[in-house]
């Protein structure tokens, strides 16, 4: 679960769902996507195969044009 916050909202969710489905809502390629957002194809396809290991920076820079970001957040004790 990787925590997105929009406008402070938090959104924890499985990045590469999160990813789809706002590439989807906003009836996009994947191509379309890496273009718009400066990143590259493979990125995106990757990202939205649920890779586990992707830079920081690159996500972020994807999120931004959907106007999200990665933050790091205190673990919930159980």
């Amino acid at each position: 679960m990787y925590p997105c916050t929009r406008k402070g909202i938090i959104i924890m969710n499985n990045l590469s769902v999160t990813v789809k489905q706002l590439r989807k809502k906003y009836d996009m390629t994947q191509e379309e996507l890496a273009l718009k957002s400066g990143v590259g194809l493979r990125f995106v396809r990757e990202l939205e195969q649920g890779k586990e290991t992707l830079r920081l920076d690159k996500v972020n820079q994807l999120l931004n044009f959907f106007n999200f970001t990665m933050a790091p957040t205190a673990k919930i004790k159980v």
